[in-house]
């Protein structure tokens, strides 16, 4: 009794071992799909997970310490100082925007960063000449009444200027000595829109630009001494920072969170690469439902000997299932050993030039989720082709050649897929970063191909209600669409995906640009000025204007605070929604104002009058409001130049980010800063965007004029961030080749597995006199209505899914692009029919006697 069990697996194996003993005709579309899909999703988690890593084993390296205290706009106290000096070695850092002038007139925008003598306490300054043997502070020092800097090589090319050469920064001199070659603690500091310009601290309070107000960080690195290093001795230094210096407004950082901002950068992008791998096994599940049919289908007469001899339908089912099964572990294999070697590619070919830590293994757990999907993929799509052959009489077996029935598998073939795509659901959902996403994209998954089942079966009954045209091209290309066996839901659904991703990736792509490179310009100003000093804010509004008479200029006082607590709990204990996160995680810029700021519109709640002089109050903007749950009459609680300062919040409003004017989440009431050391910031906007002449004498002027005072050209920083969108849209492109790749193969394995088919039927219409033209041009019709039809499915789609993503996620206007949609409408049409008439052309040379005596 026990050895039954045992016998028959044994059995089931042998047979279908014999199946593939005649090679893997067929199945190449369906090993392709699962490895593409398995390798996408092992690569973005080796990738992801090596990342990590790499950040976790060079914390202290990136964050230039066991721990960093972040100030802005003022130095540490003396208390402060004490504080942190007391508890192990403390290195000073101070970053900037600065503008950084040479003697003939010429001028750009750097990121200064002053470091001490202490500096770095971990790792090393690359610089050329030197390496890393050469002393920093050698590099640095003041020698023949200049002080040294090490610079970024951009800052060289862009003003024209060899190492050794002098610029002015501020009103000090400064000797560009040595050429930047690699800064540990770069990825702590985030993106600049400026070249890094390296000096000391000595040097930068020579520059006179550490003036009340400026916007200067003050970061203070700790290293902690080597019995005192753990985890929870780092942590009890934070808990005594906290509570001795409740007010200081620290912004705190660990090694184990060196770079939160990148690391959650990188979990979101490998969710979105892991859900468009996920999409890529979709879409490649059905090439493998496609393949599993068809092999059945060539198999027919091998399983009607099977259960003419005696053989169950259990029996037959589980013989090509684990064929199956074996098939997809071929394509499992493939796709985990290029998955798990991505890594270790990228960092031998690219280490040098990635600015990221890579720290490449083989990762057992991502490759392990990575089978996981593979192999769900492969049974859910599988079971319900391989279950329909189950009751099937052997009669039904040969007669389904050209009158196959129609019935749904048993029951516990339709359980099995419904527990299996219910399980590949539930590992996207507990993989993934944002369960959110994951459900969404689930639901939308089942929407897409619900809807494209629809289409296809819409299609097949418009098709069969026509009424009959008299050209006998166009009656067979119909009826092609609706006949026994007709590709048409193959080729919609395969059609449709690959579509609706392209024309989403086209869309989002061309608004992007289309925002970044051509409307923003128009109406963004022209220059940001900061650190404007505000007893010189008149002289500098009267120059601006003498200057530059027809341009527009806006001024604001402006400071630096971080939200600390709201309607009494702590920042750290909010849970905001992911939309409105970022407010909390660093400094944001305030202001106070009697009138409500340009480009804000009063959504809820009234402003306060010109002449108010009660308790402090706060507009707040909208959305951020709603996302931290916050409503007019909240208390919120931000700590400015080391002081909480609690206020009432009076109104909502909406702001227009879009204009690129000076706008804030927070603005309070008139009053609330007396006293403080405050500097101002600037717009100036010149109609039309301006000429470039005009632009550059008016920062030079102003540059001059002001040496403090820093202009932040737009159109440069637009330039920057445009560089940044297209690398991320670059990188979404990859990633999503890999899908529309899995599509074309699904759509061209459907083709060609109506090859047999298209045989019979080109056999049977030239012996009716058919000839080879009518026969191709019925088929192109075919091709051609069937594209014609998915199109219009997939454009709609990905234009509602490109529409989403723009205007939801990324809060920006979507303009629908007609070109780009209708040039991918256009493509998948004609590569259907290529397609098609491609895998059609052999059929139509086959002799007909040979196939008729086999009929």
């Amino acid at each position: 009794m026990n050895t039954r069990p045992t016998a028959g697996a044994g059995l089931t194996l042998r047979l279908a071992l014999r199946e593939l003993r005649g090679g893997l005709r067929g199945f190449y579309v369906f090993i392709a799909c699962i490895a593409l899909g398995v390798l996408a999703i092992a690569a973005v988690g080796s990738f992801a997970q090596s990342l990590a890593d790499g950040l976790a084993h060079q914390g202290r390296v990136i964050l230039g310490g066991d721990e960093a205290f972040s100030l802005i706009q003022r130095e540490a106290s003396p208390a402060e100082r004490a504080f942190l000096a007391a508890r192990g070695d403390v290195s000073a850092v101070a970053t900037l925007r600065a503008m950084a002038r040479t003697a003939d007139g010429q001028s750009a925008l750097v990121e200064a960063k002053a470091v001490d003598a202490s500096y770095p306490l971990y790792g090393a300054v690359v610089a050329e000449p030197g390496g890393d043997a050469t002393p920093l502070a050698s590099l640095l020092a003041r020698q023949d009444g200049a002080f040294g800097a090490v610079v970024d090589p951009a800052l060289l090319t862009r003003l024209g200027l060899a190492p050794g050469a002098r610029i002015t920064l501020g009103t000090a001199t400064i000797e560009l000595r040595a050429v930047l070659e690699s800064e540990p603690d770069k990825l702590a500091g985030g993106i600049g829109f400026g070249p890094r310009l390296l000096i000391s601290q000595d040097a930068l309070r020579a520059t006179g630009l550490l003036q009340p107000g400026s916007l200067v960080r003050w970061t203070y690195r700790l290293r902690l001494p080597a019995w005192a290093s753990s985890d929870a001795d780092a942590q009890a230094v934070v808990d005594a920072a906290n509570a001795q210096m409740p007010e200081a407004g620290w912004e705190i950082r660990s090694r184990s969170n060196a770079t939160p901002q990148l690391e959650r950068n990188i979990e979101r992008f490998s969710q979105y690469l892991t859900l468009v791998g996920l999409t890529a096994l979709l879409v490649g599940g059905v090439g493998v439902a496609n393949s599993a049919k068809h092999y059945l289908d060539r198999k027919r007469s091998v399983i009607a000997t099977m259960k003419s001899l005696g053989a169950t339908g259990t029996r037959v089912v589980a013989v090509y299932f684990v064929e199956v099964l074996l098939l997809a572990g071929i394509g499992i294999v493939i796709g985990l050993a290029l998955g798990a070697v991505l890594p270790f590619a990228v960092a031998s070919l690219f280490g040098n030039i990635i600015p990221l830590p890579l720290a490449p293994e083989l990762y057992p757990a991502q490759l392990a989720l990575a089978l996981a999907y593979g192999v769900l993929t492969a049974t859910t799509f599988a079971l319900w082709p391989l279950g329909r052959a189950h009751d099937l009489p052997v009669s039904a077996l040969f007669r389904d050649e050209i009158a196959p029935e129609r019935r749904l598998p048993r029951p516990g073939y339709l359980v099995g897929t419904a527990m299996a795509a219910a399980a590949l659901a539930a590992l996207a959902v507990v993989a993934a970063y944002d369960r959110k996403i994951a459900v969404i994209f689930i639901a939308s998954a089942l929407s897409v191909f619900g809807l494209l089942r629809l289409i296809a079966s819409l299609v097949m009954l418009i098709a069969r209600r026509v009424p009959r045209p008299q050209s006998t091209v166009l009656r067979l290309a119909i009826a092609n669409i609706y006949r026994p066996g007709a590709l048409t839901p193959t080729v919609v659904i395969s059609l449709g995906l690959g579509l609706a991703l392209l024309v989403t990736i086209l869309e989002v792509d061309a608004n992007l640009r289309q925002q970044f490179a051509a409307a923003l310009p128009e109406r963004a100003p022209s220059f940001y000025f900061l650190d404007i000093p505000n007893q010189d804010a008149d002289r500098f509004d009267d120059f601006v204007r003498a200057q530059a008479p027809r341009a527009t200029l806006v001024r604001v006082p402006m400071l630096r605070g971080r939200i600390v607590a709201a309607h009494g709990t702590k920042a750290e204990d909010l849970k905001p929604k992911p939309d409105a996160a970022w407010v909390l995680q660093s400094d944001r810029g305030i202001t106070y104002t009697s009138e409500l700021p340009m480009g804000s519109r009063l959504a809820d709640g009234e402003w306060w009058g010109k002449d108010y002089s009660g308790p402090t109050l706060v507009s707040f903007e909208k959305k951020v409001a709603e996302g931290l749950g916050l409503k007019i009459g909240d208390d919120i609680t931000v700590n400015v130049l080391g002081r909480n300062m609690t206020a009432r919040i009076a109104n909502l409003r909406t702001v227009d980010w879009q204009s690129l004017g000076i706008n804030f989440v927070l603005v309070f009431s008139p009053g609330a800063f007396a006293g403080a050391p405050v500097s101002d910031i600037a717009t100036v906007t010149f109609p039309g965007g301006g000429s470039n002449a005009e632009e550059t004498a008016l920062m030079k002027a102003v540059t001059d004029t002001f040496p403090g005072v820093t202009a932040i050209r737009v159109k440069e920083a637009l330039d920057a961030v445009e560089a940044i969108v297209t690398n991320l849209v670059l990188g979404v492109r990859a990633a999503s080749a890999i899908t529309l790749i899995a599509a074309v193969l699904v759509l061209g394995g459907a083709l060609a597995a109506g090859h047999r088919h298209r045989v019979y039927d080109a056999v049977i219409l030239k012996t009716f006199g058919a000839s080879r033209r009518q026969l191709m041009t019925a088929y192109a019709v075919e091709y051609l209505l069937l594209g014609g039809a998915t199109v219009v499915f997939g454009v709609a789609a990905g234009s509602i899914a490109g529409w989403g993503i723009v205007v939801d996620f990324m809060a920006l206007p979507f303009h629908w692009q007609v070109g780009p949609a209708l040039a991918a409408a256009v493509s998948a049409v004609l590569l259907t029919v290529v397609f098609g008439l491609i895998g059609t052309w052999p059929a139509l040379g086959r002799k007909p006697a040979p196939v008729l005596r086999n009929l």
